[in-house]
């Protein structure tokens, strides 16, 4: 029973990461109707930056605390801006002309060319990232917990909550609201739905560069880090509902706490299995995911 609780506890730590993540896709969703498929080297470019400003500031005699707290604020900056670049380069004009091969295929195109980027920047070698809280367990019972993976669930849950805190009580998030419900119809009511539209992407590579500093201290560090997140993070995003945000919490907790019990009683290179099945049935039986709403569209 005290394994089980173990693999459990794991499981949800790896299950908020795929949910912020797949929070990030839901955004964009919700104002464009377009995904960001370069949502893992987003997470990755944010990491890696993080390292970069913790090394820099652990260097100048903070401690790895202050350091990791004082970089927070600059890696979500640099995510902001990162999507920002990508919905520019990537995905207005494909919107502009409504192709939807365009915005699938720049968005990859993207996510490759700053893959590479990392790779002649940071090199390919994984890098350890120092971590801000003690690395030894806590004991709960017959579970034992790393302070890192507290936080990681603390701060997924956070990010989320604030930005759908933003979105309901600001002026600016309601009108990103307003474009999610109906993007001709909150256009003409004088909402700039292209500035809406950027501003969701860069709300979403913040998502996923943040994660990427919450999941850093607890794996190694390292250009290839976010291609599995990310398509995991996409298939948790389908199974939730790209429409729901509490789908993508459980979606995110169904799929890291299915990983890591195949991967303990079965075995770790089956470990992927699960979930791409629990994919397959989704789509089959509920495309729309399972918290999902299935829209009605006029023809």
């Amino acid at each position: 029973m005290g394994v089980l609780a173990q693999l459990i506890v794991s499981g949800i730590s790896v299950g908020m990461i795929y949910a912020v993540i797949a929070f990030g896709y839901q955004l964009t969703f919700a104002t464009s109707k377009t995904l960001n498929f370069g949502q893992g080297e987003a997470l990755m470019l944010g990491a890696l930056v993080g390292l970069t400003t913790v090394n820099f500031l652990i260097g100048a005699s903070l401690g790895n605390l202050t350091a990791y707290l004082l970089m927070l604020p600059l890696v979500c900056l640099f995510g902001m801006a990162q999507g920002a670049a990508v919905e520019f380069l990537g995905v207005r004009q494909a919107l502009r002309t409504k192709s939807d091969a365009g915005w699938i295929m720049a968005t990859i195109a993207l996510g490759i060319i700053l893959r590479n980027a990392a790779e002649i920047i940071w090199g390919r070698d994984s890098l350890k990232f120092p971590s801000p809280l003690p690395e030894s367990a806590l004991s709960v019972g017959p579970v034992r917990i790393q302070p890192m993976e507290i936080a990681v669930v603390v701060g997924a849950l956070l990010l989320m909550a604030l930005v759908e805190l933003f979105n309901r009580r600001s002026i600016y998030g309601k009108a990103v609201v307003a474009t999610a419900n109906d993007r001709d119809a909150a256009g003409l009511m004088g909402i700039n739905t292209r500035l809406v539209i950027t501003f969701s992407y860069a709300l979403s590579s913040m998502a996923a560069a943040f994660a990427g500093v919450l999941v850093a201290p607890l794996t190694l560090t390292g250009a290839s880090m976010g291609a599995v997140l990310g398509l995991k993070a996409f298939a948790v995003a389908i199974i939730g509902g790209l429409s729901s945000g509490v789908g993508v919490i459980v979606g995110g907790l169904i799929l890291g706490i299915t990983e890591t019990l195949t991967g303990y009683y079965v075995s770790s290179g089956y470990k992927d299995v699960p979930g791409l099945i629990l994919l397959l049935l989704v789509l089959s039986l509920k495309p729309s995911g399972i918290f999902g709403k299935a829209a009605i569209k006029k023809v």
